[in-house]
């Protein structure tokens, strides 16, 4: 019974049991009878390389193993999050013995199936996208998809399709899954290898286009994923780690490639479990007085959480900001802040947002934004995914609204006190994207492989690639459009063609960063890659000329 409330607090987001009878899960794969099964064994999951590599059995023992640490046992798996303590794993495991196998559903997409326009057969670099907040269709329009992507290498001929006068080449291969990624103030390029608590330096050529050196920087770190230095400005001191469920910093200067010191605690805890949603990015104001946290929930849409009172509410919201969740998602589907060196109390500077995976602050404003996933299992074509800057205070839905006023069915009249005050995001991308790191383009950038000017303060955003959806979308690189440093509400396709056909990609992109020459570096957790994107011109155009 414990192991069973545990997997509810720490794996239910991912993984299904089959209990409901449903025969398939959701971005992990299903564990109903896990127990005494093959690893990567289900024919309607698509699993990393080094999973499939593993060829292990999962009996108690090697579960054990296994949750305590993931990474320890399969390098390269996509679970990052570990369950140290031994009794909670062998309850848990104990709960996993329960589950009875049931027939996996690949839940294929069948011949005929109505496209639309966010289906990857209509990408193209330059296709223009805009989602209406009041055209949504109605929630369960579509059953929810089980329809997770399967990794295939790159095929025979495949190419990447950028806009006109754009060239891109693979630079880099890191099979334990490059994410995010940060370009330090020298020019190296630091990478988040999540799933081996790795931080990497790349050292770029002099032309941006060859990896020189490829360091670890620190290791033994827990799910760690954003990067930010500080001071901010051309000479930082220490570069600060978003972990699972921590923030650390390492003392360091420009062009150092291995972590000086130990890592110094900034934030010890940051919610009360790591459990579901584990990527925490970083970010500081352009003054250096506050460090944004991005902490995503722990849950689809705060399944379980048990109802207060009016007053109950009222109390609550006072301490930690309007709309914000509790139980398991308290301090969670936020962004938080606190002073760089961690003394003041974490406190919610804006609430509702399910998953802000991405945070980046606009140079030209101080803005804060984030690339945000929003929840699952209303339909194909909802809830849209949304790139936004965030006003302090601001409440963004979840998990009672999403986009204004509409309210989620699954928790229908619980707060009919928020209907009015729910803030629309700046920017909605298809449902099921998976929008990821994004990253403004410079104003100032003057290298030699600088993009046009009308490329200048706008946004580029990784979209990982959906699970949630019959028809695939995502798995390629956008760009958000700004005027004059605000969002128009449109994005375009940048880097296009990762995906195979509706249940297989041979890339998923994660992380963005303009490298030192002003090209577009990208990172994919599929395949391990890193690519670049310069600018070459147009022959006979200006631009051509200069470069």
């Amino acid at each position: 019974v414990r192991g069973k409330q545990l997997f509810a607090q720490t794996c239910a987001l991912c993984h299904g049991t089959g209990l409901d009878g449903s025969a398939s899960s959701g971005q992990g794969p299903l564990l109903a009878g896990v127990v005494g099964r093959r690893s990567a064994s289900l024919s309607n999951f698509g699993y990393t390389k080094a999973f499939e590599a593993a060829h292990l059995t999962w009996d108690r023992a090697t579960l054990d193993r296994y949750l305590s640490g993931p990474g320890a046992l399969i390098p390269g798996t996509a679970m990052v999050i570990a369950i140290p303590n031994a009794t909670d794993r062998s309850d848990i495991i104990a709960f996993l013995s329960t589950l009875k196998a049931v027939e996996p559903s690949k839940q294929a997409v069948e011949t005929g199936h109505a496209r639309t326009p966010g289906d990857w057969q209509n990408d193209a670099p330059g296709v223009r996208h805009r989602v209406q907040i009041e055209d949504l269709p109605k929630p369960y329009l579509t059953p929810s998809a089980g329809n997770g992507p399967k990794t295939a290498d790159r095929p025979a001929g495949a190419v990447l399709s950028v806009p006109k006068g754009f060239k891109i080449e693979q630079i880099a291969t890191d099979d334990t899954g490059p994410r995010l990624m940060r370009t330090a103030p020298n020019g190296d390029i630091f990478v988040a290898d999540t799933r081996s608590g790795l931080i990497r330096v790349l050292r770029l050529s002099a032309a941006c286009n060859t990896v020189v050196s490829d360091t670890v920087f620190a290791r033994g770190l827990s799910g760690p994923f954003g990067i930010a230095f500080y001071p901010v400005g051309a000479y930082p001191k220490w570069v600060y780690v978003g972990n699972a469920n921590s923030v650390v910093r390492f003392p360091y200067r420009n062009g150092d490639l291995f972590a000086a010191g130990a890592p110094e605690t900034v934030v010890p805890v940051l919610a009360s479990g790591s459990g579901g949603h584990s990527t925490r990015d970083l970010g500081f104001s352009p003054d250096g007085s506050l460090l944004y946290i991005t902490v995503g929930s722990s849950s689809n849409v705060a399944e379980g959480q048990h109802r207060k009172t009016p007053e109950e509410i009222r109390a609550w919201e006072a301490k930690h900001g309007l709309g914000a969740a509790w139980g398991a998602d308290e301090n969670r589907a936020n962004v938080l802040v606190t002073d760089p060196e961690g003394k003041a109390p974490l406190k919610v500077y804006a609430s509702g947002i399910r998953n802000p995976v991405g945070l980046a602050v606009q140079p030209s404003t101080g803005l804060v934004w984030v690339s945000t996933n929003e929840r699952d299992a209303l339909g194909d074509d909802l809830v849209p995914d949304y790139v936004t800057h965030v006003k302090q205070g601001a409440f963004y839905g979840w998990p009672w609204y999403y986009m204004g006023g509409h309210e989620d069915p699954r928790h229908a009249g619980e707060r009919p006190d928020l209907a009015g005050s729910v803030t629309n995001p700046d920017v909605p991308e298809q449902a099921h994207s998976a929008s990821l790191e994004l990253a403004f383009y410079p104003d100032d950038v003057s290298g030699a492989s600088a993009f046009p000017a009308d490329y200048r303060g706008d946004i580029f955003v990784a979209l990982h690639g959906s699970w949630n959806r019959a028809g695939r979308t995502g798995s390629k690189i956008v760009r958000i459009l700004l005027k004059d440093g605000v969002a128009t509400g449109a994005y375009e396709d940048f880097v296009t063609g990762f995906v195979i056909d509706d249940h297989t990609v041979w890339g998923r992109p994660v992380g963005v960063a303009v490298a030192p020459d002003g090209s577009l570096l990208f990172s994919e957790d599929a395949n391990g890659t890193i690519w670049r994107v310069s600018y070459v011109g147009v022959p006979g155009d200006a631009a051509a000329a200069a470069h």
